[in-house]
């Protein structure tokens, strides 16, 4: 298998000197390009197309998250920082990974293997769903119960099980993450609004426009709006 092209995205040069050298020693890992804030990232991410970027979380008044509302959210991303405050959060929106700085040999090499193992898997053909069928899921351990399709409101990810919630207030945890659910669901009805938001657009109330490009959308039988970030709000009006 070829070496994983990666970039690093850090404000501090430092840092990405010292994570670089860490990652010599990993002959999967090829470092071809460097970015010290998220305008720089989108630039050489547009650029080089990499597989895999290593992102902390503090960027000179932006954060790493910023950057995600405005990349490719199949590319997959290893949180490297300082804080640990941030990691459900980070899991949330479907990181690969979380290192803490000082980033250890042996904790980083636990990470790449990680990544290279899931690049080499046997990819599994994805299923399809239709409109209307049917899902079994698990509500609690034990019950669980049939949910159409079409009754999805909206999937939000939670580490690596996905949270479901439908028409009629249903709440249940898939093992499923949110890439695999856009590969299964029909396209034509459901949208990713952001990295922690999937939704169904037949059940789209109303989109707002807030000053700044902010966009906001009220769904059914959900009383607070979600945020769209500026990556989808055009594909979700087209859709409409």
């Amino acid at each position: 298998m070829a070496a994983l092209r990666a970039i690093i995205v850090d404000d501090e040069r430092l840092a990405r000197v010292n994570l670089k050298k860490l990652l010599e020693s990993h002959p999967g890992i090829t470092i071809i390009g460097e970015a010290g804030s998220c305008n720089q990232a989108v630039e050489v991410i547009r650029e080089l197309k990499p597989d895999l970027i290593f992102l902390d979380i503090q960027l000179g008044g932006e954060t790493g998250f910023d950057l995600l509302e405005l990349i490719d959210s199949s590319i997959p991303v290893i949180f490297v920082t300082a804080y640990d405050e941030y990691a459900v959060h980070a899991f949330e929106v479907n990181a690969a990974d979380y290192l803490l700085k000082p980033v250890s040999p042996e904790r980083l090499k636990i990470s790449v293997e990680r990544i290279m193992n899931n690049k080499t898997g046997q990819k599994e053909v994805a299923k399809v769903f239709e409109y209307n069928d049917s899902i079994h899921v698990q509500l609690t351990n034990s019950t669980s119960t049939f949910i159409k399709i079409s009754s999805i409101v909206r999937i939000s990810p939670v580490g690596n099980y996905s949270r479901l919630v439908t028409l009629e207030g249903k709440q249940c945890l898939v093992l499923k993450t949110m890439k695999k659910w856009l590969e299964e669901l029909p396209a034509n009805h459901f949208i990713r609004i952001h990295r922690s938001f999937i939704i169904n657009t037949d059940h789209v109330e109303r989109i707002e426009k807030h000053p700044g490009n902010h966009h906001l959308v009220h769904l059914k039988n959900l009383s607070e709006p979600l945020e769209i970030s500026r990556r989808f709000a055009g594909k979700l009006k087209d859709m409409k």
